[in-house]
């Protein structure tokens, strides 16, 4: 699976990098203004829906039950299950895409009630969102194509997939918002294009394991029944992380304008690690996981589980240390302009800071909700949610008003940990996972190895001041040198200690 890992973390990388310049396009294009905050919304609606109807829960139940059918039954079979999922999957999303377009204003006042009575925040959503909705149909859809490729080990396709996004908003943002009356909303005509671009864009590689699908509507399918009830718990469970970033964006509509996208620009820089590690950790395992339930292998299963958390720590941890120490260099560097200036930098480097310390948790829920989704075993994640939401909750009363929407972050970081100990705990406690030999070596090595580039780091940052001050090319030749220093003295140090690369080949 190595090879997987490494297949899907570049292409990933891929899309972070462009997703990059796409952030860096509207940070210099449009700054963090009123207008960013109503495209923030309008975009966040439908990208939370697609969490839950497209790689959340849907993907997870289906996933697991496709497998099956792929390892227990015939071609024929697996067809026909196929062409009636694409079918109910499809019609489900149409009503629920036709009821978002109509309803877009009263979705903007759920999901951003703050908006109402501010001139023109809310009417500016609502037109937008009725653009960015109809993604979720085609990136829903393109998700469904996805887990049939993955289930087949063609990961590079759908990993590649997102770039389409970036690029679509990237020639957004340059060539049609200069067009506009209201240049941002030529942001949400990019996401539009997006999702039917990346749906057609899979289909040529469904036609060759002839498994492009013919739509039919079949809700009574078992098949299908299995992935609705599956899928039910898993809507919230497996998305918990999403809600809670929703709750930071509902409460952030009160705060000052520019709340929302200074929290929207230190998270963009939190999931870029979050994607090319965590994401494709889960991706290839999920279906290795499926497979290994399905066929009774036991002990396979568990090596699975320690081969992804060896990854999640040797590379999770180095990341967080590197995204808190840096938060401030890399913001100023990526994002500041005339429009997203030296205060905007100061209060997206907090919420960063708060984002970074909860990296690994956001990892693990990613590596260790798997070892149940594979299992069809969706009620136990959805208790622990329970739990995690509440806690987001609470502590996102008790922070806000002392850090205002770095403490909306730092709820959030606090929230996933108690969830990623919650998942260890069931795993462990019903002995599906059993640590292997070496961990606590590999823990004491990565540590140490992390605070020797933790002091390098802290050296080369200096003070944001002289960020801020400094010329853009300074900026990012300082901030590669510095990047390039501190990662060559943790895998120095990890090299040192005895750490190899074929220690984690293998799974």
């Amino acid at each position: 699976m190595f090879k997987s890992l490494a297949k899907v973390g570049s292409n990933t990388m891929i899309s972070r990098v462009l997703g990059f310049v796409r952030d860096l396009v509207l940070a210099h294009t449009f700054g963090a203004s009123a207008g960013t905050d109503a495209f923030f919304v309008a975009f966040k609606i439908p990208n939370f829906l697609r969490r839950l109807f497209a790689e959340g829960a849907f993907s997870v139940a289906f996933v697991p039950v496709l497998t099956e059918y792929k390892e227990r039954h015939s071609f024929a079979e697996l067809k026909h299950f196929v062409d009636h999922v694409a079918g109910t999957l499809g019609v489900v999303l149409l009503a629920v895409t036709l009821i978002g377009v109509v309803g877009s204003p009263l979705l903007v006042m759920l999901f951003a009630p703050g908006f109402i009575g501010a001139e023109g925040k809310l009417e500016l959503a609502a037109e937008m969102l009725r653009l960015t909705f109809p993604y979720l149909l085609f990136i829903s859809l393109t998700a469904f194509a996805g887990g049939i490729l993955n289930t087949f080990n063609r990961f590079g396709v759908p990993a590649f997939t997102p770039v389409l996004l970036n690029v679509s908003l990237i020639g957004c943002a340059l060539w049609l918002a200069p067009l506009m009356d209201r240049p941002i909303v030529a942001m949400a005509w990019g996401v539009f294009i997006a999702g039917i671009v990346q749906f057609l864009f899979q289909l040529p590689f469904l036609h060759q394991l002839k498994l492009l699908p013919s739509f039919s509507f079949a809700p009574k399918d078992e098949g299908v029944r299995r992935i609705g009830r599956l899928m039910i718990p898993a809507l919230f469970g497996v998305s918990v992380t999403q809600l809670n970033l929703l709750l930071d964006t509902l409460i952030a509509s009160f705060l000052v304008t520019g709340s929302i996208s200074w929290l929207y620009y230190s998270d963009r820089l939190m999931e870029f690690p979050l994607g090319v590690l965590g994401v494709a950790l889960a991706t290839v395992i999920l279906p290795s996981l499926s497979k290994k339930h399905a066929t009774e292998s036991q002990e396979g299963f568990s090596h699975t589980i320690d081969w992804a958390l060896r990854w999640a720590l040797l590379l999770g941890l180095p990341a967080s240390v590197g995204l808190f120490l840096l938060a401030g260099p890399m913001i100023a560097t990526l994002f500041q302009s005339a429009v997203f200036d030296a205060g905007d930098v100061a209060m997206s480097q907090r919420s960063l800071m708060a984002y970074a310390l909860g990296l690994v948790p956001f990892i693990l829920i990613k590596v260790l909700a798997p070892g149940y989704y594979a299992r069809q075993d969706t009620k136990t994640p959805v208790k622990i949610a329970i739990v995690a939401m509440i806690s987001n909750m609470v502590l996102n009363i008790a922070l806000v008003f002392s850090l205002a929407h770095a403490g909306l972050a730092l709820a959030t970081t606090l929230s996933a940990a108690l969830n990623a100990f919650l998942l260890y705990r069931g795993l462990r406690g019903s002995e599906v996972y059993t640590p292997e030999k070496g961990w606590r070596s590999l823990i004491i090595c990565a540590v140490f190895a992390c605070l020797i580039m933790g002091g390098i780091l802290f050296l080369g940052a200096g003070n944001l001041h002289s960020w801020v001050e400094m010329e853009g090319w300074a900026r990012i030749w300082r901030l590669l040198l510095i990047i390039l220093a501190g990662g060559a003295g943790y895998f120095v140090t990890l090299f040192i200690a005895g750490i190899r690369l074929r220690h984690f080949r293998g799974a």
